[in-house]
């Protein structure tokens, strides 16, 4: 689901005046101190849209016209927006607070269309702000708050439970910054994981997977050199791998192969999420006796295999070797990954092995997690 950052505007994002608490000249646009080059960061490395949500007391009458607050305003986000942080949306309560609008902040009535989406994940979302108004906007919405104060100067809160939802009190930008980057990391490394299931009618697949493992599997597919293989995979990827299969063995190995390929790719595109922070690249060049195996993987979101393995025998144990090509093409496609695989050798076991180990090795490699938030790419998107 989506993640909104919810930010305030005068004491947030500007300085605001403290005489008439008004922004209605250029004269009187001043940024908050460090708020560009962080909320750019914010922007362009973790995944929140960014909203302003604004109380402007009696903006349209005569004593705040209008036509003085654009001018500055536009100002404000053509700055912003020449330093690459684009708002999704700028939402202006006008009211005056003995009004008791319902678009008024602490009231939600701005938000409606988000709140009634079922598009965004309020828990994990923030409302940045440098009033109480807006600490209590966030517990009323179910997210959690930033509030931009001295944290030397002593709080009040009308309704106790609203301390519960402030994560952290500061006057830093960068602080703000670092605070949401370490919430992303913690987040992804402790979620790293995904539960898949697909029901056809000739399989019936489960299939639950944690990147951040130990190397623990318990797999049972029906076919006993498949379950050897996936196993060898799992321990050496270092994930944990749960998978159940129930498939039409009576008529063929076939579907059972491929629905499974299936089945793990869509956990691994579902558990990678939307790869921030991964190294994305893995490439193991692996040997097992006479036999060795080149496997290089790219999370690219784009679907692809290049196979150059010929095997001497038909099957394996109880799987014929045609369909282990077949089983990659199936999680490259639904992994969305691009794979690469090249083996040689005499032994068909130890040629598979060795083909299962080195693609575990490259799939660690590329789904590591980095010191860094952003996309592993210069096109925006994976």
């Amino acid at each position: 689901m989506k993640r909104l950052l919810l930010i305030d505007r005068d004491g947030t994002l500007i300085i605001e005046p403290p005489i008439d608490f008004q922004v209605d000249s250029l004269q009187k646009l001043e940024f908050y101190p460090k708020v560009i080059g962080n909320l750019g960061k914010i922007a362009r490395e973790l995944p929140y849209e960014l909203v302003i949500v604004t109380n402007q007391d009696g903006l349209g009458t005569e004593s705040f016209p209008e036509e003085n607050f654009w001018t500055p305003h536009h100002k404000m986000l053509s700055t912003f927006a020449n330093e690459g942080i684009a708002f999704r949306d700028v939402l202006i309560d006008k009211s005056l607070p003995h009004e008791n609008a319902p678009t008024r902040k602490p009231r939600t009535g701005l938000l409606t269309p988000y709140l009634k989406s079922g598009e965004y994940d309020f828990a994990r979302s923030f409302v940045i702000g440098d009033r109480m108004t807006d600490m209590e906007l966030a517990y009323n919405i179910g997210a959690r708050g930033i509030l931009i104060h001295n944290p030397i100067h002593e709080l009040s809160f009308e309704n106790p439970a609203v301390e519960n939802v402030i994560e952290l009190i500061t006057t830093d930008w960068e602080e703000v910054y670092m605070f949401l980057a370490i919430e992303e990391q913690a987040y992804a490394k402790q979620y790293r994981n995904a539960s898949i299931v697909r029901k056809t009618l000739e399989t019936q697949i489960q299939i639950d997977l944690e990147l951040e493992g130990q190397g623990k599997y318990e797999i049972n597919t029906g076919l006993d050199f498949l379950d050897h293989m996936i196993e060898q995979f799992a321990k050496h990827a270092r994930l944990n791998l749960k998978i159940e299969a129930q498939g039409d063995l009576h008529i063929d190995e076939h579907h059972t192969v491929e629905d499974v390929g299936i089945a793990l790719g869509e956990a691994f595109a579902k558990a990678l999420g939307n790869k921030r922070g991964i190294e994305r690249y893995g490439f193991f060049i692996l040997p097992m006796d006479e036999a060795q195996a080149q496997v290089a993987i790219d999370f690219s979101g784009r679907s692809y295999l290049v196979w150059q393995v010929d095997f001497q025998r038909e099957r394996v144990g109880d799987v014929p070797t045609e369909l282990f090509e077949h089983f990659f093409k199936s999680f490259a496609d639904h992994s969305k990954s691009t794979l690469h695989i090249k083996a040689e050798g005499k032994n068909a076991h130890h040629i598979i092995e060795a083909i299962f180990k080195g693609w575990a090795k490259a799939c660690k490699l590329a789904c590591a997690r980095t010191e860094f938030t952003d996309l592993p790419t210069t096109k925006g998107v994976l």
